[in-house]
């Protein structure tokens, strides 16, 4: 049997190439062609300089700001005083204990985020109640109820940089989530006394800026603690953040049960599901798929405020930035320190929108088009 050739068929519309996507895209037209060459203009002008600045005259190796005479940024500044800026005051023979802290959080992250691992109820398990004491132990040394630890005592003032941000972030967001869903549960209950007392929790907490919650936190609680009796400063910063967040929390998670159509509700109770049952296995699972982004947002939002607890004396990675700033050796770099505390900031908020995004598709199940 003999087979005719079939005739070559065009290139689909959308396979146009580089200069038809351009033309299409960037010069579809007198006013598309205008903006086109307005902002790659713009983009040459403030672009060039600032990328030769950072890279291009930009001093990288040495000791002192002696070294740094090309014009360009002195990163000179950033590798001298990096452990400070990473560990804060902690002691440099101990900063051993924090990175390995922080490297046991970002395995466990790994094993929830990364779907093929197996046993994620254990991976939960571990990363709520196990890790947090291992991580206390390592951080604080000493003595932990009574037992001698073998490691040298750290106290949290000495503590600082941006370890001490991720703690204040990490604590701040793995406690807040969890009392949001109660409250927000609270605050849509038929109970007059439970959504009533939650009502006025978020609200109040809601009313008042972080800055304040950090301040009476450190100032004015402990003129309430009875004589003699003394509370740790980071202690209560970690206090007055969470429960703060816990607030903006709760009202995230309103938004995504209201989300959830009533079909859901009667559809557990026709099961013959209890209240807890019918929250945990059926209403939960999808109002936190919903709510995805609005609790990244907020999360975000907490580990940009980490940078307020320098009113209170702690000093993060902004504050102790700008101490470093400060110092006769150094005076006159305070901007490549900021552009430092930027990229930091950036990298980990970036970073959180993109598995978020990424966590959002893997979960969509036809909620509206995305």
């Amino acid at each position: 049997m003999k087979y005719e050739q079939q005739p070559t068929l065009p290139a689909p519309t959308g396979s146009i190439g580089a200069v038809g996507w351009a033309r299409k895209h960037l010069f579809n037209g007198p006013l598309g062609t205008l903006a086109t060459l307005v902002l790659a203009w713009l983009a040459y002008t403030l672009l060039v300089p600032v990328l030769d600045w950072v890279f291009v005259s930009a001093d990288w190796a040495g000791t002192t700001r002696e070294d740094c005479t090309s014009g360009g940024a002195c990163w000179v500044f950033i590798g001298q005083r990096i452990d400070q800026f990473l560990y804060g005051f902690y002691p440099s023979t101990q900063t051993w204990r924090l990175n390995l802290s922080f490297v046991l959080l970002l395995a466990l992250i790994l094993w929830l985020a990364v779907p093929r691992i197996p046993r994620k109820g254990l991976a939960a398990l571990l990363t709520l109640v196990v890790y947090p004491v291992v991580a206390l132990i390592l951080l604080t040394g000493g003595r932990f109820l009574g037992v001698d630890t073998g490691l040298v005592a750290v106290d949290t003032h000495q503590w600082g940089g941006l370890s001490l941000t991720l703690v204040l972030a990490v604590v701040g967001i793995v406690a807040s989530l969890p009392i949001g869903v109660l409250l927000a549960l609270g605050r849509q209950s038929e109970m007059p006394i439970v959504k009533s007392l939650s009502v006025f929790y978020i609200e109040v907490w809601r009313g008042v800026p972080l800055i304040t919650v950090l301040f009476m936190a450190s100032v004015m609680l402990p003129l309430f603690f009875p004589e003699g009796m003394s509370f740790d400063k980071l202690l209560r910063a970690l206090i007055g953040i969470t429960l703060f967040q816990s607030a903006y929390m709760a009202e995230v998670v309103r938004g995504g049960l209201q989300a959830i159509g009533r079909g859901q509700y009667e559809a557990a109770d026709a099961l013959g599901l209890g209240y807890w049952q019918k929250m945990i296995l059926i209403v939960l699972p999808q109002a936190l798929k919903l709510m995805i982004p609005g609790v990244v947002n907020t999360f975000i939002a907490l580990f940009k405020d980490t940078s307020l607890v320098l009113i209170i004396g702690l000093f993060d990675l902004l504050a102790i930035v700008q101490a470093a700033t400060n110092d006769p050796k150094w005076i006159g770099y305070a901007t490549e320190g900021y552009v430092f505390v930027a990229f930091v900031f950036w990298l980990f908020c970036f970073s959180m929108s993109r598995y978020s995004q990424h966590l959002e598709k893997r979960l969509q199940t036809g909620h509206g088009n995305r």
